[in-house]
């Protein structure tokens, strides 16, 4: 500095200094702020450069073996915005359900209903019930045991005709041929007061169910008849009985209706 030069110039820079000095300090804040974002940022720098440093080493190829790193995380990075594009795409097109009725589904009818059993439409003919004729049609909303020849079936007729009594249905001991002669024996022994003896003199129930060992027919109203077969000791049919007089025997649309 040169006294005889003039005050704040400097002989070998002639240009004046422009340093302005606030008065309030809360004006260099912004001055501040940016410094240490800088500086933030030049940490960061140095960061990633002291991390990819070794890199660069012969070692681990040089340069080179940066450029395989930077194209797995782009593949990474992909992949993943994918899937969540996907997902979030299969959320927002679901259907939302609302109501406490959509929250579980109710079987409908026709899934909570057990199979029906399959009916058959009695024959067409006659039997002789206390010395008169009637049509076998006729025999509607009863229980109908097919009695064979030398049948040993003594104890399942009186079991099923406790079960008949106990659910007020009609019962008959039928059988055509010898047969006839010991159904009158049968009822009066087995059938506990309610059994009817059927003679099938034109084996009209023999020819339409051929039974072999005891068979029960167990008709509806409108003379469709459920077949019962191979009977165990210990059957119940009482649940069954106890319908035969409602219109649960309904015949389907492709069978014909008795008349």
């Amino acid at each position: 500095m040169s006294f005889a030069s003039e005050p704040g110039h400097d002989d070998d820079n002639p240009s004046p200094l422009n340093i302005v000095i606030p008065d309030d300090a809360r004006e260099l804040d912004r001055d501040v702020l940016a410094y240490r974002r800088e500086m933030r940022a030049k940490r960061r720098r140095q960061r990633l450069l002291r991390l990819f440093r070794p890199l660069g080493t012969p070692e681990f190829g040089g340069h080179a073996a940066i450029i395989p790193l930077i194209a797995v995380c782009l593949a990474v990075s992909l992949v993943g915005g994918a899937l969540l594009s996907v997902m979030t795409m299969s959320q927002a097109s679901a259907p939302t359900l609302s109501g406490p009725q959509t929250a579980t589904r109710s079987a409908s009818p026709t899934e909570a209903a057990a199979p029906a059993a399959k009916l058959t439409p009695l024959p067409q003919g006659s039997v002789r019930l206390d010395g008169r004729t009637v049509p076998v049609r006729s025999l509607v909303s009863s229980a109908i045991a097919l009695v064979p020849v030398a049948c040993d079936c003594g104890p399942d007729l009186q079991r099923l005709a406790g079960q008949a009594v106990a659910a007020h249905v009609k019962l008959y001991f039928a059988g055509s041929g010898a047969a006839i002669a010991q159904l009158d024996t049968l009822a009066a022994r087995y059938g506990d007061g309610a059994a009817v003896a059927a003679s099938d003199y034109d084996s009209v129930l023999t020819a339409e169910y051929r039974p072999d060992g005891l068979t029960v027919l167990l008709v509806f109203k409108n003379a469709a008849a459920e077949v019962v077969r191979n009977l165990p000791a210990d059957f119940q049919l009482t649940p069954t009985l106890r319908e035969l007089g409602q219109a649960r025997g309904s015949l389907s649309t492709s069978q014909p209706t008795p008349s």
